[in-house]
């Protein structure tokens, strides 16, 4: 039986714990709401969790403004599948590499990887060496790339979870049966490293999902290779082109009052980040544990 005190506890917490999930949940609410508000009650009215008026009108010009969006979003799941894929291949083969005592020139290595953490070499070098002497620009490879080297920050968080829960007997002791170093990793190390692997996958993954900067860099022709951000960015820059010179550029107030300028805004909002609205649940036990037995210095 539980005391008054403990249940008193557990009320307090349990109040605190809902205050905080509502914090995080209804500006999300409140943003799916105004997606699906009349813009002419949003501009009057301004955002409200009851509208006076709904209305699809947002989604109805993202998805027929001329643009692909099942296009783009295409794009942009090949992308991240690609490049999440690669980036995890990457940062734990070279986490688990990191993870060995007897590595020589670990030292080096650890130093290398805190560097790129601390500095890089800036956008007119790194635009310079992949336009001229990767030739990627404006292929799909200019979205895949420039993202691609692995982060400092996961690989040095992989390498603590590789040190920490995995006990050196059970490496050792498939050492002893004959195992290669390859199969310790593929089949022992990789196994357990589950959470981990699952939380460095969902960073890649929401940064290559997010990622509207290489394409809009890099891909300068070449629209059909848009992600759904770069697609989103370049539609909010219409509209503001359009806002800006309504006085100036023939029929253009007549486009931009068949705009909902303003619900668009929160709708793009709102196709960009169903994604990972739906994919987090799924991992969230793992990339807890990931992040909590990851953190731990080893």
């Amino acid at each position: 039986m539980r005391t008054s005190e403990e249940k008193r506890f557990q009320l307090i917490g349990n109040i605190v714990m809902i205050i905080l999930s509502a914090t995080a949940l209804l500006p999300m609410l409140l943003l799916v709401i105004s997606s699906f508000t009349d813009n002419d009650t949003l501009v009057q009215n301004g955002y409200s969790f009851f509208p006076a008026k709904l209305s699809i009108a947002a989604y109805t010009y993202i998805f027929s403004s001329g643009n692909s969006v099942i296009q783009a979003y295409g794009v942009s799941i090949v992308l991240t599948v690609v490049g999440t894929t690669c980036s995890l291949v990457i940062t734990t083969l070279l986490a688990y590499a990191l993870a060995k005592k007897g590595l020589p020139g670990k030292g080096f290595l650890n130093f290398y990887v805190v560097f790129t953490m601390l500095f890089n070499g800036g956008l007119v070098p790194t635009y310079i060496n992949y336009t001229n002497t990767f030739n990627i620009k404006n292929t799909f490879w200019a979205l895949l790339v420039p993202s691609l080297l692995a982060n400092g920050f996961n690989i040095m968080l992989m390498k603590s979870y590789f040190v920490s829960p995995i006990p050196d007997e059970i490496e050792e002791a498939a050492f002893i049966d004959g195992a290669s170093e390859f199969t310790v990793f593929s089949k022992i190390v990789i196994p357990l490293s589950k959470p981990i692997v699952a939380t460095i996958g969902l960073f890649a993954g929401i940064a290559y999902w997010n990622d509207w900067q290489n394409g809009y860099i890099y891909l300068t022709t070449r629209t059909d290779l848009y992600s759904i951000q770069n697609l989103l960015n370049r539609m909010i820059q219409n509209i503001q082109f359009l806002t800006q010179n309504s006085t100036s550029v023939g029929n253009s107030s007549v486009a931009l009052s068949t705009i909902p300028s303003v619900s668009v805004r929160m709708a793009m909002a709102v196709v960009g980040v169903i994604p990972i609205v739906v994919v987090y649940p799924f991992i969230q036990n793992n990339f807890v544990k990931g992040i909590t037995l990851g953190g731990v210095k080893g």
